[in-house]
């Protein structure tokens, strides 16, 4: 007779999970360390997860999820006002950055640890970055810039850039002024746009 799973096995494994990924990278961590901080056994993690890279794909899902979920709360409150949700997307990455555990991007830094492109976490994380730009694209266009693709891209580039800073030189050093950077660009590229506050 198969065991059933005890209810929360899952989200346990998760959050231990999600814990040692983001202090350690996921491909430091391996399973037994898992199994060894859930304080579950091997059986149970392999009937959530029958891989790592089954593991290390949901985390990046669920991240995906609470990221986006974050940004549309940014932006939703500047409705109407495209380019200032264009600064609210870059002023939630670096409110991201603050606190100390902050270790850069959860998506670029899995897509580096992880490079081949058939992983499914890097598929996860690629997806992420690319729906990202995605709307900062569609955010453009709707504030009539001059040049969306452009705009999109350098916002894109500044983001990533603010992580990468954060992440190594500390939040106040280059990635403070990321905010400030990303203004500059959005009033360049919205002519007929107020200066954003």
């Amino acid at each position: 007779m198969t065991r059933r799973p005890v209810p929360g096995t899952r989200r346990r494994i998760l959050q231990t999970a999600a814990r040692l990924f983001g202090e350690q990278g996921a491909r430091a961590v391996g399973m037994q360390q898992v199994v060894e901080e859930t304080g579950l056994g091997k059986s149970a993690l392999y009937r959530e997860f029958t891989s790592k890279d089954e593991l290390v794909s949901a985390w990046v899902g669920e991240l995906h999820d609470q990221a986006w979920a974050q940004i549309d709360s940014a932006i939703a409150r500047h409705e109407g006002d495209p380019a200032r949700q264009l600064l609210a997307i870059v002023e939630h990455a670096q409110e991201s950055t603050q606190g100390s555990d902050a270790h850069g991007c959860t998506f670029y830094n899995t897509s580096a640890e992880f490079r081949d492109p058939g992983h499914p976490g890097r598929r996860e994380a690629v997806s992420h970055l690319g729906r990202l730009r995605e709307r900062l694209r569609a955010l453009a266009v709707a504030a009539r810039a001059t040049d969306p693709d452009a705009l999109a891209d350098m916002l894109m580039l500044i983001i990533s850039g603010l992580y990468a800073n954060a992440a190594t030189l500390g939040p106040s050093g280059p990635a403070a002024r990321s905010v400030a950077a990303a203004r500059i660009l959005i009033d360049q590229h919205i002519p007929a746009h107020v200066p954003t506050s």
